[in-house]
């Protein structure tokens, strides 16, 4: 019997829909060398508003596509998603599972005693996970947690362009913000603002949690890294995503 070689399988990575290309993009810079595929749930986007069973359910099924296509590690490009089935897809499945939280730590440590904003859906924000989060590193410090699906929408709308739509969207989050020195972007659609935020924003410090992600997942893969490879592949649950997928990834190339 061939032993698989596990160093030349892809890596997974999957959202809710688009927004965790910011983190395959992370990701790819940190290792070059591996395949990635890419699953974006758009057809069921946003699972910030559903219930946390069935975005488990969604997740696993996402999860079983990626294992079947030879995955060894998959990455939760999700912080909904990792809010509501990490615990049961690691408990489920014999590959390393990688989840993502808003990066309140790195906030806190950079703006001790100072005001902080969390911006995410309203499910990572109310979910238990964020509230262990909020009792290990937000007890002492005032933290304003900001639901903005809105800016879930435009980045699956095709609507970054849209500078002053956008530009409305941002200023109302901040607005309900309460005058933050950091703003955490706690969801990956997010990320694909983070340009802007800090042109519009230049006194607030504006931090995600994508490259730690990238570079906790290098980690947990030491010693099974590929080193031939390099491929992308795009995977969408709805098929008419796939070009804005790549359109999204190369904004994050210019």
């Amino acid at each position: 019997m061939t032993t698989r070689n596990r160093k030349q399988d892809p890596i997974g990575l999957f959202d809710s829909g688009l927004g965790g290309i910011s983190v395959l993009h992370e990701v790819y810079k940190e290792l070059p060398a591996e395949d990635l595929v890419y699953f974006g749930d758009s057809a069921n986007n946003p699972y910030g508003t559903k219930d946390k069973d069935t975005i488990r359910d969604l997740s696993d099924a996402i999860c079983a596509q990626l294992v079947d296509a030879g995955c060894k590690a998959i990455v939760i490009a999700c912080n909904t998603a990792t809010s509501a089935a990490v615990p049961y897809l690691r408990a489920k499945y014999d590959i390393p599972i990688i989840g993502m939280e808003p990066a309140l730590k790195v906030a806190v440590d950079q703006h001790t005693n100072r005001r902080i904003a969390v911006w995410a859906t309203d499910l990572t924000l109310k979910e238990k996970k964020f509230q262990d989060l909020m009792d290990k590193w937000g007890k002492d410090i005032p933290v304003t947690r900001v639901p903005c699906p809105r800016l879930v929408e435009l980045v699956e709308q095709d609507r970054l362009d849209k500078t002053d739509t956008v530009d409305q969207v941002l200023q109302d989050c901040m607005t309900r913000s309460d005058h933050p020195d950091a703003v955490v972007l706690g969801c990956t659609h997010f990320v694909f603002y983070k340009d802007r935020l800090q042109q519009l924003f230049p006194n607030v410090t504006v931090i995600d949690g994508n490259r730690g992600t990238a570079r906790h997942l290098k980690d947990v893969l030491a010693g099974s890294l590929n080193d031939a490879g390099g491929k992308i592949e795009f995977r969408n649950s709805d098929p008419d995503k796939l070009d804005l997928s790549r359109k999204l990834y190369d904004r994050l190339e210019d």
